[in-house]
């Protein structure tokens, strides 16, 4: 029972029997939904939690709240919500419960859905992954056949003797491993400026 003065008298005449519920409120504080003593459901009422005087009651609300929460998510999404024979739960809360074991399960009907195709997916991606890219095929380069800048790095396009695909190869690498190669690649992009006429002076 709260323990008040003279001027707390007619606090000291009403005490919560339960805590039914809980919530935010718009001020964002956090409120109690209480069950008084000798009074019916209709007088049940929000009350912030800073003006209650029921921490043991506070604290079986929330413990059982919490055993839900784990009993829930311990259902692999079953509809069997008999375990909840709560006394002071209403029709309503069942409905709710029906209501959400329902759409949950049909959410994780398309989570398997999405899942195994996406799973698909990543499968072909792995596969193309694993693939040996450049010179790791063990292929000589044929020619390169051009040159683009990637995340600030220079690097070539390559198509490999005996195959039909091409990789782009870090051109460091490429200076390292087919020197020639990448000689042939500029002497064939050369482009010479003769300066003759320029140089003749003028009459």
């Amino acid at each position: 029972m709260p323990r008040g003065g003279e001027l707390e008298e007619e606090e000291e005449e009403y005490s919560v029997e339960k805590v039914l519920d809980k919530r935010v409120g718009k001020n964002g504080k956090v409120e109690y939904l209480l069950k008084w003593k000798g009074y019916g459901d209709e007088d049940n009422t929000w009350e912030p939690k800073e003006n209650l005087d029921c921490e043991d009651l506070i604290e079986t609300f929330e413990k059982n709240r919490r055993m839900k929460k784990e009993a829930e998510k311990s259902k692999s999404g079953g509809n069997n919500s008999s375990s909840s024979s709560g006394g002071g739960g209403g029709s309503s809360t069942n409905n709710n419960n029906n209501t959400d074991s329902t759409s949950s399960s049909t959410n994780q009907a398309e989570k398997r859905k999405s899942t195994s195709s996406s799973n698909e997916k990543s499968k072909s991606r792995k596969a193309d992954d694993d693939r040996p890219r450049g010179f790791d095929r063990n292929l000589d380069p044929e020619r390169i056949i051009g040159a683009t800048d990637s995340s600030g790095e220079l690097m070539f396009l390559i198509k490999w003797k005996g195959s039909d695909e091409a990789d782009l190869v870090p051109a460091r690498e490429a200076n390292v491993r087919c020197p020639q190669t990448v000689i042939k690649f500029y002497e064939e992009r050369l482009t010479w400026h003769t300066s003759n006429q320029e140089d003749e002076p003028e009459d």
